[in-house]
């Protein structure tokens, strides 16, 4: 494994993952048991928001930490990432 891309934040963001993980795992849950629509989208729309959450800290620490200003390289790494976003 390549630790030459670990972040402090990545961490974190790797707990959000996993709590994101275990929600989804309920929510899969909740389509079994043939709860309410409604709670399951609400349910759903609390884990894409985390993903998302999740990316954007990635993103921003990638932003932060990884990119030289002026580079043409780092030029080209933030248009690349930012298709992500």
């Amino acid at each position: 494994m390549d630790k030459s891309h670990l972040h402090s934040s990545h961490p974190k963001i790797s707990a959000r993952l996993k709590r994101a993980r275990g929600h989804l795992d309920s929510v899969i849950a909740m389509i079994e048991e043939g709860r309410p629509c409604t709670d399951i989208a609400q349910q759903l729309h609390a884990v894409e928001k985390a993903i998302t959450n999740a990316k954007r800290a990635l993103i921003h620490d990638h932003i932060d930490h990884c990119l030289d200003e002026g580079s043409a390289e780092s030029t080209a790494d933030f248009k690349e990432i930012t298709r992500y976003l």
